[in-house]
């Protein structure tokens, strides 16, 4: 559990930079954010490819991937509406209560509690040794579905805001072709794999959505188009061939194996890799202690942003009641699959979608940027960091459950 023990100092590392930095950087803080938002797509983009590389879809299975998508699709709506619910009756007056604006901004803003930190999970869990285990390529499949059902969600959650957009739309068509060319074209073309190489098609997939992010900004400022690096990084994983003579799963079951190509020297690659992008991770946090945390976008009076703030003490209570009740809500697949798996393994997997991340603090600044504050944003990011630092808990319960599964009797 080294590589664990690593990773996880290196993610609390990370977050406690994001709250040191603003003040010791000053006004040159914009600029290393918006760097250290690039570098974390781009790491995420090197280990959603080998993620990529190493999945194995049976195309015969139509039925099985709708119930996985169903059961992603759930896993992800428990804690959006817990934490909506909870954002409007324990932090709101009654008075808002029937106010159609108000739930408008909760249900954006309660949006953070359902994606799953992929990139987090999937470095952790196969450092664990638990590749070739099916805890794995179950939860690998469903949070990849909850972070694509994640993505299509927020279009709808945009339009609430601003209305409708053809950039909404095109993002829709993108996500639909990437899917397509995955399915068709599965393991079939022949690409290099090896760590440059694959460096190279993860800084081209974060340059090019950037590129589009920043090029439509400029056409409305209010709607630009911004393609998730997670989505067409994993579908060329999928579409790359594998060498002949090559099995990147004969080493799934060893301690501190990452995914990818089995070579040591590739192994060295992404473990750094993984290292890095755990401390990216955390410096991508919003920031949350200081007398600018947390404040809308342009100073903009919305409903939640005009709520007092809460005590210390009465903040706190909120913070750690709502990150059980979210991750409560993440246990619905321990109540799916049980002609396939033993309790535990289901129940390894409804843990193992609980870390939450880089997606969540996405929609937090989001959430900001359309004026959305006050006490309901303070509770939600303080809850994502905790969230955060209860990763390798939630890791480490993943793997004592795994373990301790007992064997399947023939």
């Amino acid at each position: 559990m080294k590589k664990i023990t690593l990773f996880s100092t290196l993610l609390v590392a990370g977050l406690v930079g994001s709250q040191l930095l603003p003040a010791g950087l000053g006004s040159a803080y914009a600029a290393v954010a918006e760097a250290v938002r690039f570098l974390t797509m781009f790491g995420l983009a090197f280990i959603m490819i080998h993620v990529g590389y190493e999945f194995e879809l049976d195309q015969s299975q139509v039925r099985s991937l709708g119930k996985d998508y169903g059961v992603a699709m759930t896993t992800a709506a428990f804690p959006w509406i817990i934490a909506a619910l909870y954002f409007m009756y324990l932090l709101l007056p009654a008075a808002e209560w029937g106010n159609w604006t108000t739930w408008k901004e909760l249900i954006l803003a309660g949006r953070f509690a359902a994606p799953t930190a992929t990139g987090i999970l999937f470095s952790m869990m196969a450092a664990a040794g638990l590749s070739a285990t099916w805890t794995f390529r179950k939860t690998r499949i469903l949070a990849i579905f909850d972070d694509l059902d994640t993505v299509l969600l927020m279009i709808p959650l945009k339009m609430l805001m601003i209305g409708l957009a053809w950039q909404l739309g095109f993002i829709v068509v993108v996500m639909a072709v990437l899917l397509a060319v995955g399915w068709r074209w599965l393991h079939r073309l022949r690409l290099p794999v090896s760590w440059p190489w694959v460096l190279g098609y993860a800084f081209a997939i974060a340059a090019a959505s950037e590129f589009i992010y920043q090029f439509t900004k400029l056409i409305d400022d209010n709607v630009p188009v911004h393609i998730e690096v997670l989505l067409p990084a994993f579908v060329l994983g999928c579409v790359i061939q594998r060498p002949a003579g090559c099995n990147p799963h004969c080493d799934d079951a060893r301690e501190g194996h990452q995914e990818g190509p089995e070579s040591p020297v590739e192994q060295r690659v992404s473990t750094i890799v993984s290292a890095v992008f755990m401390v990216l991770v955390g410096l991508s946090m919003p920031v949350f202690i200081g007398s600018a945390a947390l404040a809308p976008a342009g100073g903009a009076v919305t409903v939640t942003a005009a709520q007092p703030p809460l005590s210390p003490g009465t903040l706190v209570v909120h913070v750690v009641v709502l990150t059980l009740l979210i991750n409560i809500g993440k246990l619905f697949p321990a109540f799916c699959y049980r002609r396939e798996a033993h309790w535990r393994e289901r129940l390894a997997v409804a843990v193992g979608m609980c870390p939450r991340g880089e997606v969540g603090a996405g929609i937090i600044l989001l959430s900001l940027s359309y004026g959305i504050g006050g006490p309901v944003v303070a509770v939600a990011v303080l809850s994502l960091a905790l969230n955060l630092v209860l990763t390798p808990v939630f890791v480490a319960a993943v793997n004592h459950l795994v373990r301790t599964t007992p064997p399947v009797r023939v």
